[in-house]
C-alpha cells in the first residue's frame, strides 16, 4: 500500500509490529527474520524497547510504544493465519520444479503468488516453500523504491519476487500483471494483506474483477479486511488528538481507512468473482487458537482473514 506522495508508512509499522512478535508472540509458529532487516536503524529502537518491556515516559514516546506494541499483538495470528493458508494451497509438485529462471517466471504446472500492496512483506525472502514458486508483489511506485533499497543484500530464497509497480487508484493493474509474466492459465495465490481497508469500495470491487479474471481453477485468494465498529471513529480520532499533543507522527495521516466489510458483503463480493470461501475468522479467533496475548480485543476483533477458493465453473 502506497501513501500519496510517498512510500507507505504503515508498511512500516506493520514491520515494526513483525519485528515485536518474532519468535516471541508465538515460539516456534511465529518466525520472522526479515522483518528487523527491513527496518532502519531509526525504527529499530522502539522495536527493541517493545521487546524488553521498557515502557518509555512521557506522553510521546508512550504512545508510540504502544501502538507498536498493539501492532505485534495483531501481526503474529494475521501473520501466521496466511502463511498457513498459502502454504496449503501450493501444489506438492512445486517443490520439485526448481529455482525459477527470470526468462520463464512461471513455468508450466506450477503455482504463482501474487501480494496485493506487498508493503515490506518479507514472505519471497522468509518462506523456503516458496523457493520454486515465482513471486509477483505488486505496490505503489514510491513504496517498492523504498523497498528495493531495504532490502540491501537480503537474500530471497528463491529467485528474487518481480516487482509490479501499480497505484490502486489508478493504474490497470491486469496489464502490469501480464507485462510482469503473471499468467492467466496457471493457478495463483493472491495475498491482499493490509491493504482493503485504504481502498474505496469501488476500488475492491475494480480489483477483485481483476483478480476473478486472472485465476485458474486452483487458485485461492487470502483477504485481509476489517469489519464495521461503531467505536472505530473514536479511536481514530483519539489517535490524532494525542499525536498532536504528544507531537509524534500520526502514521495514518497519509493512509485513511477508506472501507470496511460485513462478512456477508465480502462473500458476495468474492463470489460473484468466481470464490468460495472456504474460511473467515477474526483475529481475535485465530489469537485465541494460536495463544498470542489479548490486551486489544478491539483491534483482533475488527480484522478479519477471509480464504476462499477458485469454484470450477460449470460443466
Amino acid at each position: 500500500m502506497g501513501g500519496t506522495g510517498g512510500a507507505s508508512r504503515t508498511a512500516v509499522m506493520v514491520c515494526q509490529g513483525r519485528a515485536v512478535a518474532h519468535e516471541r508472540l508465538a515460539p516456534g509458529r511465529f518466525d520472522d527474520p526479515t522483518a528487523m532487516a527491513f527496518l532502519l536503524a531509526a525504527e529499530r529502537g522502539i522495536v527493541e524497547e517493545v521487546r524488553s518491556g521498557a515502557t518509555p515516559a512521557g506522553w510521546g514516546p508512550r504512545l508510540t510504544f504502544e501502538m507498536v506494541r498493539a501492532c505485534g499483538e495483531v501481526m503474529a495470528p494475521r501473520t501466521v493465519a496466511i502463511d498457513d493458508a498459502v502454504r496449503q494451497a501450493l501444489p506438492a509438485s512445486d517443490a520439485a520444479l526448481g529455482v525459477v529462471g527470470a526468462a520463464d517466471p512461471v513455468p508450466a504446472g506450477a503455482a504463482q503468488v501474487v501480494i496485493l500492496g506487498a508493503g515490506l512483506d518479507g514472505r519471497a525472502w522468509r518462506m523456503a516453500e516458496l523457493a520454486a514458486t515465482p513471486v509477483f508483489e505488486v505496490d505503489h511506485p514510491a513504496s517498492q523504491r523504498d523497498k528495493r533499497e531495504r532490502a540491501g543484500e537480503l537474500a530471497p530464497a528463491g529467485t528474487p519476487p518481480f516487482f509490479v509497480p501499480v497505484d490502486f487508484s489508478r493504474d490497470d493493474l491486469a496489464a502490469a500483471l501480464a507485462a510482469a509474466g503473471h499468467r492467466r492459465s496457471v493457478p495463483t495465490i493472491w495475498i491482499w494483506e493490509g491493504v482493503v481497508p485504504y481502498l474505496t469500495r469501488g476500488e475492491v470491487a475494480r480489483t477483485l474483477r481483476i483478480v476473478g479474471d486472472r485465476s485458474a481453477a486452483g487458485s485461492r485468494l487470502i483477504v485481509h479486511y476489517h469489519t464495521p465498529a461503531p467505536s472505530a471513529p473514536l479511536g481514530r480520532g483519539a489517535a490524532r488528538l494525542l499525536s498532536a499533543l504528544s507531537r509524534q507522527a500520526n502514521p495514518m495521516t497519509r493512509e485513511p481507512n477508506r472501507s470496511v466489510w460485513t462478512p456477508a458483503a465480502l462473500r458476495r463480493a468474492v463470489g460473484v468473482r468466481g470464490f468460495a470461501v472456504t474460511r473467515d475468522d477474526s483475529l481475535l479467533t485465530l489469537a485465541q487458537d494460536l495463544g498470542t496475548p489479548i490486551q486489544h480485543r478491539r483491534s483482533l476483533r475488527n480484522g478479519r482473514i477471509l480464504v476462499a477458493d477458485r469454484v470450477p465453473p460449470p460443466a
